[in-house]
């Protein structure tokens, strides 16, 4: 078992934080939270160590373009 890298452990943080505070310092955490997961994504796609990696990062990624464009098309 590899051991959780930043970005990873980043968007744990930000999103216990979000979960806990209201208005603007939970936008901010979740924004956070979000980032980082698309960093760690990419991170894993572009260099995971091995296929099933790879395909960890790929998911997150189209996960985040689906979400992403649902929010801005509502």
């Amino acid at each position: 078992m590899q051991f959780p890298n930043a970005p990873l452990i980043l968007a744990f943080l930000a999103g216990q934080v979000a979960g806990r505070v209201h208005g603007q310092a939970h936008a901010d955490a979740s924004a956070i939270s979000y980032l980082t997961l698309t960093v760690w994504a990419y991170e894993e796609l572009v260099h995971g160590v091995n296929w099933f990696r790879h395909l960890l990062g790929l998911a997150y990624v189209i996960s985040t373009v689906v979400h992403l464009a649902v929010a801005l098309h509502h």
